[in-house]
């Protein structure tokens, strides 16, 4: 495939690019910056989506937004996650990328935690003149709920389906989904995600999202409705991100049933 034809989804873990352990935001500001390095390399079109990170699930918690609606916990969460993707901007833009923070509590409707609508119009255009979006995990309205937190793993299926993009990968601190001595398992399935599904955890530190069995259940479920394949690769190794943006299999790939045809 030609990467520079069709549109390209890349997740940043919040565990990439922020101190994910810290009680409040801390940018890993070397592995941004030579992220933001390699994201240059690439002249396709693309979609970044990033975790909140620390700078989105302490609040979460500390203020229960994950049980109960408090506005004043969802204004305090949602300007943290802005300062953390302006900061993500501002690297990328520092390599000459055209990133553009979008945020998903502007344009996004949930209904029970799950995305109802979304606001594409925009994101379309940008991708059609050449800028990169940048959106992340958010809080977001719940049309039950009042509010809710948005993961960036729910809105990076989201987008391969509804703008038709097909190559997505999910950069986290970790070579992939681990079997239990610890290394990379090659490809998941529908069909043989039971055989792991016990390897693979929650997230090892404040999270209220779900951790690595949370993204590996979104990325499945897409490849149960699609002919979508994803990956899921370690964004903490120098060129990996350079490597998936341009082509190559790396990591975990998370794919439809062997039978599935488009």
């Amino acid at each position: 495939m030609n990467a520079s034809t069709e549109p390209v989804i890349l997740k940043l873990g919040g565990s990439a690019i922020t101190d994910k352990g810290a009680y409040e935001g801390i940018v890993k500001e070397a592995d941004l910056l030579r992220i933001a390095r390699e994201v240059s390399g690439f002249r396709g079109k693309m979609i970044i989506v990033h975790g909140a990170g620390s700078f989105g699930h302490t609040y979460a918690k500390k203020y229960g937004l994950d049980r109960a609606f408090d506005p004043e916990g969802a204004i305090v969460t949602h300007e943290s996650v802005k300062k953390l993707a302006s900061k993500v901007v501002d690297a990328l833009n520092s390599f000459g990328v055209m990133a553009i923070a979008v945020h998903p509590m502007g344009c996004t409707v949930c209904r029970n935690g799950r995305i109802e609508s979304m606001y594409l119009d925009s994101i379309k255009l940008m991708l059609e003149k050449g800028f990169v979006p940048v959106l992340h995990g958010d809080v977001a309205m719940d049309l039950e709920l009042g509010t809710c937190i948005l993961s960036g793993d729910q809105i990076v299926p989201y987008l391969a389906k509804e703008l038709g993009i097909t190559r997505l990968g999910l950069g986290s601190a970790e070579d992939g989904v681990l079997d239990r001595d610890g290394k990379p398992v090659p490809e998941i399935t529908p069909e043989n995600f039971e055989e792991f599904r016990h390897f693979i955890g929650g997230s090892g530190s404040t999270d209220v999202t779900g951790g690595m069995l949370g993204k590996v259940l979104e990325l499945l479920e897409l490849s149960k409705n699609s002919s979508i394949t994803s990956y899921i690769f370690n964004a903490g190794k120098a060129d990996n991100i350079y490597r998936f943006l341009n082509g190559e299999s790396i990591g975990t790939r998370i794919s439809p049933d062997k039978g599935y045809e488009a």
